[in-house]
C-alpha cells in the first residue's frame, strides 16, 4: 500500500475484482462512517417504533439498510483508492453515489421515521422543532424545487467532466471528498420529490414528478457517449496511474463512458417502475375517495351528461 502525503492510501496490487473489494478505507472514512451512522440512527428509529407498538414496514428498513451498506462498500473498500487514479473506477462511485442510493435511502422514508420515532419531550422536542423548521423553510423550498434538483444533478457529470472543475477540485483530499458528498447530496435532493412519502415544503404533481426523471434518464447517457467516443483524456487527474497497475488511460476512459452509459438505465427504469406503481395508487384513492363522497355520484352523472352533450348537434 502506498501512502500519499499521509493522507491517501493507494493501492499497490493492480486493479481486479479481487483488490477492488478489499477492505482498505483511507485515513479519512468520511462517507463510511456517514453510512454507519445513519444505519445505526435508522435502526434505533424502528426499535423504538416498536417498542411503542407501532409497526415499521420491513422493506423499508431493507431498502434503507442497503443503501447504507453500499455507501459503506463502495467508500471503505479498496475501490475508494483506486476511485482517485482510474477514471472508470471514479464513474462507478460517481453513478453508485448519484443514482442507487439515494432512491434507496429515500424508499427508506427517514423522514417519517424522524417524526414517528423521536420522543416530543426533552432532547426530542427540539430535533422535531429543528425538523419542521427546516421542512418549512424557504432554503428546502428552494433546493427542493425542479429548477434547482434538475440542474444540480446535472452539473454532476456534464459541468464537471467537461470542464477543468473536477481537476481543479478532485486535486486534494478535501476536493476529492467534498466532490463524493456532492454527489450523495445531489442525488438525494433530485429523488426526493419523486419518491418521498414524507412532508415536503411543495410537492409536486404527478405527472410533474414524471416530468423530472423523463428529462434526467436521456442526459447522463450523452455525458456517457462523450467520453467513449473522446480520443483524447478529459480528465488530467486520471493521466497518471501508477506504472505498476498497468492501465491503458484512453482505455480506462472509454469504460468509464460505458458505465455512464449502462449503469444508470436499469436504475432508472426501476425508479420509474416505482413511480408508476405510486401514481396508480394515488389514482385509485382518489377515485375512492370521490366516489365514497354523498355527492360523489351526482358528480359523476353531471360530468356524464357533459360530455353527453358535446355530441349534441
Amino acid at each position: 500500500m502506498l501512502t500519499l502525503a499521509g493522507s491517501i492510501h493507494l493501492p499497490e496490487a493492480p486493479p481486479s475484482l479481487a483488490n477492488l473489494l478489499a477492505w482498505q478505507p483511507q485515513p479519512i472514512p468520511v462517507l463510511p462512517a456517514l453510512g454507519f451512522g445513519l444505519a445505526l440512527w435508522y435502526c434505533l428509529g424502528v426499535r423504538r417504533m416498536r417498542r411503542s407498538g407501532r409497526e415499521w414496514p420491513w422493506w423499508r428498513t431493507a431498502c434503507f439498510l442497503t443503501g447504507c451498506a453500499l455507501l459503506i462498500t463502495v467508500m471503505g473498500l479498496a475501490v475508494e483508492g483506486y476511485g482517485y487514479k482510474l477514471f472508470s473506477v471514479w464513474m462507478f462511485q460517481h453513478l453508485t453515489l448519484s443514482m442507487t442510493i439515494p432512491p434507496l435511502l429515500v424508499l427508506g422514508a427517514p423522514g417519517v421515521l424522524l417524526l414517528r420515532s423521536t420522543p416530543h419531550h426533552g432532547v426530542g422536542r427540539i430535533v422535531l422543532g429543528a425538523a419542521l423548521i427546516g421542512l418549512r423553510s424557504r432554503l428546502a423550498r428552494i433546493v427542493l424545487h425542479p429548477a434547482c434538483t434538475i440542474p444540480l444533478f446535472l452539473f454532476s457529470y456534464y459541468g464537471l467532466y467537461l470542464t477543468s472543475v473536477l481537476d481543479l477540485v478532485g486535486s486534494s483530499v478535501a476536493g476529492h471528498l467534498g466532490l463524493e458528498l456532492f454527489f450523495l447530496l445531489s442525488g438525494v435532493l433530485f429523488i426526493i420529490p419523486v419518491l418521498s412519502i414524507g412532508p415536503l415544503p411543495v410537492r409536486q404533481t404527478n405527472l410533474g414528478r414524471f416530468f423530472d426523471v423523463f428529462v434526467e434518464m436521456p442526459l447522463h447517457v450523452f455525458i456517457g457517449i462523450i467520453v467513449m467516443m473522446s480520443t483524447a483524456p478529459i480528465v488530467r487527474r486520471f493521466t497518471d496511474p501508477p506504472s505498476g497497475w498497468g492501465v491503458d488511460i484512453l482505455g480506462d476512459q472509454w469504460l468509464a463512458g460505458a458505465l455512464a452509459w449502462s449503469y444508470g438505465e436499469p436504475v432508472s427504469l426501476i425508479v420509474v417502475i416505482v413511480f408508476a406503481i405510486r401514481w396508480r395508487r394515488d389514482e385509485q384513492e382518489s377515485n375512492a375517495r370521490i366516489e365514497s363522497r354523498p355527492d360523489g355520484d351526482a358528480e359523476l352523472r353531471a360530468y356524464n351528461a357533459y360530455l353527453a352533450s358535446l355530441h349534441r348537434p
